[in-house]
């Protein structure tokens, strides 16, 4: 695909501060797409909360930093002695590549954390990220297509899509491949309209919240079945990846939360 987007020369007489081009990724152009939609999503359905732009930007930076620790931590232990064997591997995975639930692992405690110190309800606004999650992930997702990374595995099929560009992520080159992130970005689309359909009907502050966790661990544990970049790991003797043992450990602690939040549906 197109993991290079567009390299823009800098002038001359600046090459000495800065270097000589500037390069806009595709995966990096389409996370900040994703976060900017995000946001205006998640300031039109808080209103009623009374969060204001400023204090929402300071979420949004919170929770972007602790994405992208999470993310890329998960995603660097997923292989880690892949890049202390070859260092020089690591600026490349920089440039794409990170684990979902790493991300969402330590950016939901942080969002939580903030919602509590600024006294914030904390249920109500959960389920407005219901709606503002799927649309990033999806732009995400539309990233590591253009990038080559979360691909899936090779496919004689007509779904098969080709990764030949020099700089792609790919594990595999000019191989068609099951072309995995556009399948997360249905999962995430489908969640998106569920939500929708439910927001009105919902029996519990935080119900909208809990189902689409529940909703994209079913969905990526299908899509997992799809993945070609093997490096990510397996557990119990290849039975399940780590994104399909985490998803059944989410999807049983929101079992848990959903019993526990049904008994008290108007808490905050």
């Amino acid at each position: 695909m197109y993991p290079k987007l567009l390299t823009i020369p800098i002038p001359e007489f600046l090459q000495g501060i800065f270097p000589t081009s500037f390069t806009i990724h595709s995966y990096g152009l389409m996370i900040a797409l994703g976060v900017i939609v995000a946001f205006y999503v998640i300031l039109n359905l808080s209103k009623h909360l009374a969060i204001n732009s400023d204090q929402l930007s300071e979420l949004f930076i919170w929770s972007i930093v602790s994405a992208f620790v999470g993310g890329k931590l998960f995603f660097f232990l997923e292989d880690i002695q892949k890049y202390v064997d070859n260092p020089d591997l690591i600026g490349g995975a920089m440039r794409g590549g990170f684990v979902f639930y790493g991300s969402l692992i330590f950016t939901v405690p942080t969002i939580i954390f903030w919602l509590r110190k600024k006294q914030v309800k904390v249920r109500p606004f959960m389920d407005i990220l219901a709606f503002a999650a799927p649309i990033l992930h999806s732009f995400g997702r539309i990233g590591c297509f253009l990038a080559g990374c979360c691909h899936g595995k090779a496919c004689d099929s007509w779904l098969g899509v080709t990764f030949s560009h020099s700089d792609t992520l790919a594990d595999f080159k000019n191989v068609p491949l099951y072309p995995t992130q556009l399948f997360d970005i249905g999962v995430n689309l489908i969640i998106l309209l569920v939500v929708i359909f439910l927001r009105k009907k919902k029996q519990f502050e935080g119900q909208l919240f809990l189902i689409y966790l529940m909703l994209y661990a079913v969905g990526r544990s299908i899509v997992e079945n799809y993945r070609g970049d093997d490096a990510r790991g397996f557990l119990f003797d290849g039975l399940l990846s780590h994104s399909q043992f985490i998803a059944i450990v989410i999807i049983l602690v929101c079992a848990f939360v959903w019993r526990k939040w049904q008994k008290d549906p108007m808490m905050g």
